[in-house]
């Protein structure tokens, strides 16, 4: 089971502040211990939204809306995605989230990523190859630049 784990924005990350060298090897050491037990598959922190965009669409078409947007409690600030046998297993990792962050007062949320079985039916076999295809695709470049 794959989960994402949000970081929510704060005023601080708003703001561009950037983190502590204390709170910089907090996270590498969160990160190192998921990383050593083989859960961990990525993690970034993100920019503020004054760097961003929202892209909405209207009977098809497209609308860009630059940032900074107001709702900073409704805003992301990085993420970190893992893979775990269950809920509970992604729950106790997200509890050791180091303390440091947002002065202990950080906000994190739990998603569970959908997987090709979740969806069914709809989901052919055609459709997943095509699927496979793309990632295998999509690995291969990303492998490729970093060379």
């Amino acid at each position: 089971m794959r989960f994402m784990i949000i970081r929510k924005a704060d005023k601080d990350t708003e703001a561009g502040t950037l983190p502590s060298t204390e709170l910089i090897a907090a996270m590498m050491k969160y990160n190192e211990e998921m990383i050593q037990a083989g859960v961990m598959l990525a993690g970034e922190g993100l920019q503020p939204s004054a760097k961003g965009a929202r892209i909405k669409f209207s009977a098809g078409k497209p609308t860009v809306l630059d940032g900074p947007f107001a709702e900073t409690k409704e805003l992301i600030a990085g993420f970190t995605m893992i893979q775990v046998q269950s809920r509970q297993e992604a729950i106790e990792w997200v509890k050791r989230w180091p303390a440091l962050d947002g002065g202990g007062a950080v906000e994190l949320e739990l998603r569970q990523v959908f997987e090709a079985e979740d969806f069914g039916a709809e989901f052919t076999p055609e459709l997943r190859a095509a699927e496979e295809r793309l990632r295998r695709q999509s690995a291969a470049q990303h492998t490729d630049a970093n060379s």
